[in-house]
């Protein structure tokens, strides 16, 4: 008998090799009620065969297999050097039970893997209860269970048919008012808003029904008092294109041709020609400062106020200067006008011509010259209308009136700076120098066609940058002149240019 069991005995589970498995037993041990027993009693329970089917008999719990566990130094290692094994079926189960040690009476831990029936459970738990009517107790608390399940799923179903009807009735409804208002909308009603009767999706849906028929109206506003604006410029364009001369001046011996091309429906060029006697002619090339309805309202007083000074004054100088002084007091301080106003007299063969702040001349020679190279003609002249406090007395100083005279073949070209200053897509201007030489190669053209010539250089040159500014151009070339008379000396001293 092992030296660590006592007088009163033992009773645990003890495990032991048996081959390649681990088994189980339980073993109890007593000695007779005497001081010093001579003999002992030893019972052992096998844990196998009859044993196990018994546990699973009684509990439903099938012992799998059975592992000792070494808690030695070497780290934990099943009894018999074999691993436990794992536990399957459709409730497994691993636990850890204490057993003893025969010769030491250590308690060291041991592996047993179960399995549990569900079914055998169940059945072991219906059997322990009680019967209602012919039905235990579990099976009428399954029973129920199931009603009041059942019942639920009943209720569940009822709300969410009345939620479901509840809820297509109002998409129904709201996909009817938007119906309703599309086909409104395309009667042309936009003033039909939809009832939001709710805060969502089809709600914010009808909000946005009603802003977009809003926009609409509100654009179809803009529209209409555009095409009105529209209109009215093209009234406006229609008046000031009868401002301007129609038709090149027919007069003997000349051959003129213009052309003027706003850069919007109106704009602030002008140019003109003022027949003042059989063999005198004004020819008048302005630009108001600006564009647009500002520019030509002034450009249409302008003309009124030129067409009367030129019956006035047979000088350029002296018109631009009583030009400056009306228009100085009526002119907004922010605009000013550049002209050039020149007389010619094909009587005396000559063109007197002033030139206040507008774009220089540009002559080319006729054939009779010994050079036909072009010539750049700015006398010096200061813009109409500036309010300064010195601006009348500066304006009459600086302004220079020259005469030139006239020979066959000369070309004369008045123009504005929508035509020098045209840009291209990289910012060049199309410069004085170029139109000079355009004119200059081509100087033998009719006017009319040299006018088509100017213009498709100057498309060219522009591409598809927009025209920024207004374009107008005068065309003078003197074809053949009238006899000379004899020169009056008196007169002509009379007639010089004034410094």
């Amino acid at each position: 008998m092992p030296g660590w069991i006592g007088c009163d005995g033992v009773s645990a589970l003890f495990a032991y090799s048996s081959g390649p498995d681990t088994r189980v037993l339980v073993r109890a041990v007593a000695f007779p009620e005497s001081a010093a027993p001579r003999y002992g009693v030893i019972v052992d329970l096998p844990v196998e065969g009859d044993a196990i089917e018994r546990l699973r008999r009684q509990t439903g719990v099938t012992l799998r297999s059975v592992s000792a566990v070494d808690r030695g130094e070497n780290g934990a290692t099943p009894f018999a050097n074999r691993p436990a094994e794992t536990a399957s079926g459709p409730l497994g189960w691993v636990t850890f039970l204490d057993y003893r040690d025969w010769d030491t009476g250590e308690t060291r831990p041991l592996l047993v893997s179960t399995q549990v029936s569900l079914s055998g459970i169940y059945a072991r738990i219906v059997a322990a209860q009680g019967l209602v009517g012919d039905r235990s107790i579990g099976q009428t608390l399954l029973l129920f269970l199931l009603v009041v399940v059942g019942g639920l799923f009943l209720v569940i179903e009822g709300v969410a048919l009345v939620m479901g009807l509840a809820l297509a009735r109002s998409i129904t409804g709201s996909v009817h008012e938007l119906f309703a208002g599309t086909e409104r909308v395309r009667q042309g009603d936009f003033t039909h808003k939809i009832a939001v009767t709710a805060e969502d999706q089809l709600g914010e849906l009808a909000q946005s029904f009603n802003s977009m028929t809003a926009s609409i109206e509100d654009l179809l506003r803009q529209s209409a008092e555009k095409k009105r604006l529209e209109e009215e410029l093209r009234i406006a364009h229609e008046i000031q294109m009868s401002l301007l001369p129609h038709g090149p001046l027919v007069m003997p011996g000349l051959s003129v041709n213009a052309f003027c091309v706003p850069a919007r429906e109106v704009g602030g060029d002008y140019y003109d020609f003022l027949p003042l006697d059989e063999d005198r002619v004004g020819v008048l090339v302005a630009d108001v400062s600006g564009k647009g309805t500002s520019a030509a309202l002034y450009m249409a007083e302008l003309k009124g106020l030129m067409l009367s000074l030129s019956q006035i004054h047979t000088s350029p100088r002296e018109l631009l200067i009583s030009a400056n002084r009306i228009i100085s007091a009526h002119l907004d301080a922010r605009s000013f006008i550049t002209m050039t106003y020149a007389i010619v007299d094909r009587r005396k063969h000559t063109m007197t011509y002033a030139r206040a702040g507008h774009t220089p001349l540009i002559h080319v020679p006729g054939p009779g010259a010994p050079s036909r190279a072009a010539r750049i003609l700015a006398p010096g002249g200061l813009v109409l209308g500036l309010k300064l406090d010195d601006a009348g007395p500066m304006f009459d100083r600086l302004l220079v009136e020259e005469t030139i005279p006239l020979r066959p073949g000369d070309l004369y070209v008045l123009f504005t700076d929508g035509i020098s200053e045209a840009m291209n897509g990289a910012d060049d201007c199309f410069g004085e120098t170029r139109l000079g030489r355009l004119v200059e190669a081509h100087a033998d053209l009719p006017p009319d066609q040299l006018r088509e010539r100017v213009l498709g250089e100057v498309e060219a040159f522009v591409g598809d940058t927009p025209q920024h500014d207004d374009m107008t151009m005068i065309l003078l070339r003197v074809d053949h002149l009238p006899v000379a008379p004899p020169i009056d000396r008196e007169a002509a001293e009379l007639a010089a240019p004034v410094p």
